[in-house]
């Protein structure tokens, strides 16, 4: 039997959120029991054997609700094994754009076993005034720059480590 896992997402617009239901929905395809919430949304990790948080980088940041959802469970994320994921500007390469200044920190806390990044989805008519003028400055791309080939492939990685450990795993006779 899989794992459960939770993947909890910051999405300011959605892109973000799309990304980690397409996570998964890989790691169900591979038999492993999943919930993908919004990280307002997680009032405990404790029930889930692994975690996979995710959020949008807006100004070279994770949104302050994903690094929230970290530093609150800091105790208990250390005990499970943890995957993160940024998704960001479209314009740049992705680890270029979505590497947020805090990243290596918050995994370091948690004891993570990676971080991804992704290229998002920049829709400017979906932006505020002022998240149109950041874009303008850093000229962000109109369109969906992310490759859900490759968000897949790590989802698989995710679920080829976890069926590594399983194998590791002491059996226990009854």
């Amino acid at each position: 039997m899989g794992a459960q896992v939770l993947v909890a997402v910051a999405s300011r617009h959605g892109s973000t959120q799309e990304i980690g239901e397409a996570i998964g929905t890989v790691l169900t395809g591979r038999g492993h029991r999943v919930e993908v919430r919004a990280v307002a949304d997680v009032d405990a990790v404790d029930d889930y054997d692994v975690v996979i948080v995710g959020s949008a980088v807006y100004t070279g940041h994770w949104l302050p609700a994903a690094r929230e959802l970290v530093e609150r469970h800091r105790a208990a994320l250390a005990e499970r094994r943890v995957w993160l994921f940024s998704s960001g500007l479209a314009t740049q390469p992705a680890a270029a754009a979505n590497s947020p200044h805090e990243i290596a920190a918050l995994g370091e806390r948690v004891g993570s076993v990676g971080h991804r990044s992704f290229r998002g989805r920049l829709d400017r008519s979906a932006l505020t005034f002022a998240e149109r003028a950041i874009i303008a400055g850093a000229r962000g791309r109109d369109g969906d720059h992310r490759d859900f080939g490759a968000i897949a492939r790590w989802a698989d990685e995710i679920a080829d480590a976890l069926a590594e450990a399983a194998q590791r795993a002491p059996a226990y006779a009854s």
